[in-house]
């Protein structure tokens, strides 16, 4: 006599078709945390003019893509090689032979709109989250 268990389909099982939405916006928002973190460090070295590598802070750019072999995003952090401004001040510790100091590339302006998109996208992440969690939540109360 076979067991009431095996009666009953072992794939696909209801609640774990909710899983990808857990992983998509999970990973979503781990995305978002390095777009956040690349943008803080940015806006924390808006006016260093001298790193260790010399000269004045290089801004960080981040790209995201796809990994080909795994289908997961992933996050490029590139300098941004535009030059930085040049302010006349011959006072100053860093300035050159002419008197002009570099600045780095940083627009604070830019940096904060970009922040601010990039809240957004994570708040919709978590949102997508929190329905998935409770689909899940609701799914299983049944």
């Amino acid at each position: 006599m076979a067991s009431p268990v095996s009666r009953f389909p072992q794939w696909p099982r209801p609640v774990r078709q909710l899983m990808p939405g857990l992983g998509t916006s999970a990973d979503g928002m781990s995305v978002q945390q390095r777009f956040m973190e690349v943008i803080a460090k940015n806006l924390a070295n808006a006016e260093v003019t001298r790193t260790p590598e010399g000269g004045a802070y290089k801004r960080e750019v981040a790209q995201m893509a796809t990994d080909p072999a795994t289908g997961q995003p992933t996050l490029q952090v590139a300098q941004d090689p535009n030059p930085g401004r040049k302010v006349y001040d011959p006072s100053h510790p860093d300035a050159d032979a002419q008197g002009f100091v570099e600045y780095p590339n940083v627009d604070v302006n830019t940096e904060l709109v970009d922040l601010m998109i990039v809240r957004r996208v994570h708040e919709a992440n978590v949102t997508v989250f929190q329905a998935a969690k409770a689909m899940m939540r609701r799914a299983l109360d049944i």
